[in-house]
Order: C-alpha cells, then sequence, then structure tokens
C-alpha cells in the first residue's frame, strides 16, 4: 500500500483510486454534456484527474473534490474553446467509443442544441439535468445566487425548446409546452 501524507493526515493512494471510480463516470456525462464530443469529454476528463493526482495532497482536505473536478472540466473546457474558436456549426458529435451503444437521435438533437447556448447555460443545464445537482448546489459551486441559476436554467430551456423546434418540426406542431398540458387532458 503507498502512503501520501496530506494535510488532514495520511491518505493512501487507493483512496483517489477509489475516488476515481466513484466519480469518473458522472464526470464524464458532466464534460459530455459540455463539450457534444466524446474524445474532448474524454480528453478534459483525463486531464482533470491527472491535476486533482498531482494535488491530492491539498485535495484531501477538500469538502467536495468533485466540485472541485468540475471546475478543473469548466475551465479546460472553456480554455480550450478560447483556443480552438468557438465552432457551433461543427457536425453532431462522433459516437461514443465501445462498448457504449451510439447516442439517440434525441441525444445527438440534444447535444447539437446545447452547443447553441452561452456556457453559462450550458453548465447550469448539464449540472442540473444530468448530474442531479439543485439550484443551490448549483448557485454555491458557481458563485452565483439563486435567482441568476434560475434565469439561467429558464433561459437554457428556452434556447433548447426553439433549437429543437427547429430541428425537429413534428414536434413544432404540437404548440403546446409540457406545462400547458399538464391537467389540461385530464379534464376531458
Amino acid at each position: 500500500m503507498s502512503w501520501v501524507e496530506g494535510g488532514g493526515g495520511m491518505t493512501t493512494t487507493e483512496d483517489f483510486d477509489s475516488f476515481y471510480r466513484d466519480t469518473s463516470r458522472r464526470l464524464a456525462r458532466y464534460a459530455y454534456g459540455l463539450t457534444g464530443d466524446p474524445g474532448d469529454a474524454q480528453d478534459l476528463v483525463q486531464e482533470a484527474y491527472a491535476r486533482a493526482w498531482q494535488r491530492w495532497r491539498r485535495l484531501a482536505d477538500y469538502e467536495d473534490r468533485e466540485a472541485w473536478l468540475r471546475l478543473v472540466v469548466n475551465r479546460l473546457a472553456t480554455d480550450r474553446w478560447r483556443r480552438l474558436g468557438i465552432r457551433r456549426a461543427r457536425a453532431a458529435a462522433e459516437p461514443p467509443p465501445s462498448p457504449t451503444p451510439p447516442p439517440s437521435e434525441n441525444t445527438v438533437l440534444l447535444i447539437r442544441a446545447m452547443r447553441t447556448l452561452p456556457m453559462a447555460h450550458r453548465r447550469a443545464l448539464a449540472l442540473h439535468y444530468l448530474l442531479d445537482r439543485s439550484v443551490a448546489e448549483i448557485a454555491h459551486e458557481t458563485g452565483s445566487s439563486v435567482g441568476t441559476v434560475k434565469s439561467w436554467l429558464s433561459r437554457g430551456r428556452a434556447g433548447l425548446a426553439a433549437v429543437l423546434d427547429e430541428d425537429t418540426p413534428a414536434l413544432a406542431g404540437n404548440g403546446r409546452s409540457h406545462e400547458a398540458t399538464n391537467g389540461a387532458d385530464d379534464a376531458h
């Protein structure tokens, strides 16, 4: 067993391995939600864990190490987009590597729509819907107010609805939102 001395006592490399096993799938989903590209997402996650390993002694004392990882992924993604320029016109993401099944048509449409949103809206939607974070948790993690997060989510959903209505004419013809139909059919 290998030991690493941390500020809060001794911690093992097995702790890091366990942390990786417990968080890597969620972090990969989050990164994929941000980038829409499985290769880019995998690169961001790999770099985030490499940085976490380098700082494992300091991270041992963090209350929410996974939030730190998401912040690193977010910053790495932002840096990458700055370097490459924002390429929103790229084709839909390649299918994820095997053995994961390829994304459904709905997933591809959703990721394509997510790419049209501002980063703040995209991040809030990914945290809320892909990682099941509450509005308060997102506000805490992003350093924003609850009202701002609610605005990001609302505007993000509206942006997605507009883009998805354009991409899926059959759905656009429906004309009623989920809220508008809630209970409306029960009265008939």
